[in-house]
């Protein structure tokens, strides 16, 4: 051995022992003991929709300091569009910062923004209401920058989970929702003053922000986690040392020519370095090998920087960014091939939603719930929509085809959503019944159809490429998210003009509408 070396060889580790190794701590994982860790990635996922929920669910307020707007359409396609612009770039740079970096960095974010709408525009009421207006929505703006980092590391670090604790951070979005919704309830239902309520609302929902803030710091450093993690991560260690790349491999200078002694058994390595430009023969350590052997070449490198050991020495081999860059957009190309199925599956779930959710669900009007309306339809929706997402953790393993048909199902929810609202003084399906019956059935399927091509698409890839399918899909989702909001608007416009005064004469709780008697025609 020592003479090989000095002849620029190594020997090279036989792979059985650890493979045995890793085999045998797969058949002894740790264990969630009475579902906490699952529990708690349920609140932790909640953080990251919790600020732009707070916003949305406060559509009494916003309705009211900016009467004849379209603030609640404009809230959620500033958030949408941002939001898509953030996953797109956090899926080339994913790997600038870890994981627990860019999560905490989207909840002081969120922090910062609740606190400082809560101050400076619902309590002092600093700015007047044009500012006040573009105010709010570069708040949304900042809110979806935060929150969209956020949920592509969640989803990409419960992809490195079992599948239920993908389903377990969805459930924790649809959470949010109905957390902040019984939020709003509360705080409407017990004051009157509306400046009050909505300022107290905001502190209570900043409160519940750093409770999962905590949590996700607590449940990251566990045994559990820290095992599942761990896999994947030598998984892709693993990866690396074989060679294997499922994206064509990177063009490296530095490799390893391995081959097999035939005398011995013994398996060597000679280094070489070769510039990936160059069209001369590669150079290596010496010249010569053992005749007779089986020399294959392998990379051994695969990020920008690489570290290899060669007769004691540490070498690191520097790759241009570009070619990093290129490297990932190959790679995501090849895990698209795989989930495209999926990709698609939530990306029309959440086209169809929010076609409808928010904007037209704060467009249909009550005259017995008044202002109440909207805000027991985006209740009625989040708490649906829970349901749906606990739903989704039943295991079944839905063809490709049945999925996407599901999915494309869900359109016939826009026209009868839409006769809810149209024409707006007089809508052609009258009545509370209609629109609260289709604002549970939106919520509840989009809760199951938005959960499962989540949870089944990392099962289809290797361990060290779960990760990556899960930034994937939260750029599909992402982009059903911001071509239904575009609609959105398109089914406002088809609405009419807004209008000026509201067709009923009063505004009451839903408790007292019962005693009271309309003019005839509303």
């Amino acid at each position: 051995m020592d003479e090989n070396l000095t002849r620029g060889y190594c020997q090279l580790q036989s792979p059985s022992r650890s493979s045995r190794r890793t085999n045998q701590d797969r058949l002894n994982p740790p264990r969630d003991p009475c579902s906490c860790i699952y529990l708690a990635l349920v609140l932790a996922g909640a953080g990251f929709l919790l600020p732009y929920n707070s916003f949305i669910t406060a559509v009494d307020y916003y309705e009211n300091r900016f009467p004849n707007s379209t603030i609640i359409f404009d809230m959620s396609m500033t958030y949408i569009i941002v939001a898509f612009i953030s996953v797109c770039v956090n899926n080339v740079l994913v790997e600038a910062l870890t994981m627990p970096v860019r999560i905490t960095f989207g909840y002081l974010i969120s922090f910062a923004v609740l606190l400082a709408i809560a101050l400076c525009d619902v309590w002092y009421q600093v700015f007047t209401q044009d500012v006040a207006y573009k105010v709010t929505l570069l708040a949304v703006a900042v809110v979806a920058i935060g929150a969209t980092v956020q949920q592509s590391s969640f989803y990409g670090f419960t992809s490195m989970l079992p599948a239920r604790y993908t389903q377990a951070v969805m459930t924790g979005e649809s959470a949010a929702g109905l957390i902040i919704s019984i939020n709003r309830i509360i705080t409407k239902a017990l004051l009157n003053d509306q400046r009050i309520n909505t300022i107290i609302f905001f502190i209570i929902s900043i409160s519940i922000l750093w409770v999962c803030f905590i949590v996700f710091h607590i449940i990251r450093r566990t045994e559990f986690v820290r095992f599942y993690v761990s896999l994947c991560e030598n998984a892709a260690i693993a990866d690396d040392q074989r060679g294997i790349t499922k994206g064509g491999g990177c063009t490296e200078e530095v490799s390893l020519v391995d081959f097999q002694e035939p005398s011995s058994g013994q398996r060597y390595g000679v280094l070489i370095i070769q510039s990936p430009t160059s069209a001369t023969p590669p150079r290596t350590s010496d010249s010569t090998t053992p005749s007779g052997s089986d020399v294959t070449v392998r990379d051994i490198t695969r990020c920008n920087e690489e570290q290899v050991m060669f007769q004691g020495q540490s070498y690191k081999e520097h790759v241009p960014k570009v070619s990093s860059i290129k490297r990932g957009l190959r790679m995501r190309y090849e895990v698209s091939k795989t989930v495209w199925p999926y990709m698609l599956s939530i990306g029309l779930a959440y086209f169809v939603t929010l076609c409808l959710f928010p904007g037209i669900e704060s467009e249909v009007i009550s005259c017995h719930l008044g202002s109440w309306m909207p805000i027991i339809m985006m209740a009625i929706f989040n708490a649906s929509d829970f349901i749906g997402k606990i739903f989704a953790s039943i295991p079944y393993d839905w063809p490709r085809g049945r999925l996407l048909m599901a999915t494309f199902c869900r359109i016939i929810l826009v026209p009868l959503l839409m006769l809810c609202a149209t024409p707006r003084d007089h809508p052609i399906l009258t009545g509370e019944a209609w629109p609260l019956l289709l604002s549970l059935l939106l919520g509840l399927t989009n809760g199951y159809v938005g959960s499962v091509p989540m949870i089944l698409a990392p099962s289809r890839v290797p361990d060290e490429q779960r990760e990556l399918c899960g930034n994937i899909m939260t750029m599909s989702y992402s982009l059903g998210l911001t071509t239904g909001s575009g609609v959105a608007y398109l089914l406002d416009y088809w609405l009419g003009p807004h209008r000026r005064s509201s067709p009923c004469v009063i505004d009451l709780t839903p408790a007292q509408h019962l005693n009271i008697t309309f003019p005839t025609g509303y």
